[in-house]
Order: structure tokens, then C-alpha cells, then sequence
């Protein structure tokens, strides 16, 4: 599964955490972005963190 937003940097990253959170090894879940930022929001990474997801940058 191909997650896709602008920047790589919150919303596709965080989809894909939740995806492989929720379903294991079952499904490749990856995120992209059209114009990828340097680095994860650290907001993102904040919330991904508090609910114990992996917010692991894959390109």
C-alpha cells in the first residue's frame, strides 16, 4: 500500500505506521511524497511515539 502526500513528512508517514502496525507482515506499506521534506515532523513523530507506532522514514 502506497501512502502519498506532498512532503513524505506526517500525514503518509503516519498512515503507513498505522497500517503496519495494524497489519503486521500481511501488507508492504510504504509512503512517498511528490516534493519530500528532509525530515519527519516532529509532531508527527511525537504522535506516532505516544501511541507506540514506528514513524520510520521509507521512501
Amino acid at each position: 500500500m502506497l501512502f502519498v502526500c506532498v512532503h513524505n513528512a506526517g500525514r503518509s508517514q503516519m498512515a503507513a505506521g498505522y497500517l503496519t502496525h495494524l497489519a503486521g507482515d500481511g501488507i508492504d506499506a510504504r509512503s512517498a511524497g511528490s516534493a519530500p521534506a528532509d525530515q519527519i515532523n516532529p509532531v508527527a513523530v511525537a504522535a506516532m511515539a505516544g501511541r507506540r507506532f514506528s514513524s520510520r522514514q521509507r521512501v
